[in-house]
């Protein structure tokens, strides 16, 4: 079964389509990268799938869960990672694990709190500090490991390298990889076209709220991934 299948995908604002017919599948461990300029669509998409935006017409398939008659359902699927992610600033990082993950309705332990913030790469003497002080890419950890101990089928990123250095985004791919090899299925909508050749196993470009071209990210190097992005955005 499809962790996510979007088929027919479409919703207008303003009399114009902000996205138009998009069809997308992604199978239990895939990485997806939705590639796109700004105001292409894609975080339209994203928040069709979480249920915030309720499509035009066309449906939304979350591990088996018709998303748009069951948004609530759909998102118990779900993990998010928006553009900057938000933390509770008072309360260290296993705190904020552990209360994210209450208001998913699972309980850790300050223990397993400890092991998934290691697994989501957040060094253990920055596991007890306020989140206050926390660097986008600590926030991204933190993120990822909530995402985790949800035990979400599918993981959500938006411009997730944005305002990252090169140390903190090569953290985020190998993060992405984990979370591929543990069976998520990854959509992240980006602009970044560098790191979509280190994690992504299938691109597609969007462009006007219509899905140009779809390919395979291993049949493309950079510079063919660079001109055939220019290309459809130039056409």
């Amino acid at each position: 079964m499809a962790a996510l299948r979007l088929e027919g995908l479409s919703i207008i604002f303003g009399g114009r389509p902000a996205v138009e017919d998009l069809d997308l599948t992604l199978q239990p461990g895939e990485v997806y990268a939705l590639l796109g300029p700004n105001g292409a669509g894609k975080t339209t998409t994203l928040n069709m799938i979480l249920g915030f935006l309720k499509p035009g017409r066309g449906s939304i398939d979350v591990d088996g869960v018709d998303a748009v008659r069951d948004p609530l359902g759909a998102r118990r699927r779900i993990a998010y990672l928006p553009e900057t992610v938000m933390l509770q600033p008072n309360l260290t990082a296993v705190e904020n694990l552990r209360y994210f993950s209450l208001l998913a309705g699972r309980k850790i332990d300050t223990a397993a709190a400890r092991r998934l913030l290691g697994e989501a790469g957040l060094q253990a003497e920055a596991q007890d500090r306020r989140s206050e002080g926390f660097s986008k890419g600590m926030r991204q950890k933190v993120g990822v490991a909530i995402a985790l101990a949800k035990d979400a089928h599918v993981l959500l990123l938006d411009e997730p390298t944005s305002g990252l250095d090169a140390s903190a985004a090569n953290d985020l791919a190998v993060l992405i990889r984990s979370a591929s090899q543990r069976g998520l299925a990854v959509l992240m909508a980006t602009h970044d076209l560098f790191r979509v050749k280190d994690v992504a196993h299938r691109l597609g470009i969007l462009r006007g709220g219509r899905l140009l071209d779809e390919r395979d990210a291993a049949s493309l190097g950079p510079v063919e991934l660079e001109q055939l992005y220019l290309e459809r955005l130039a056409a």
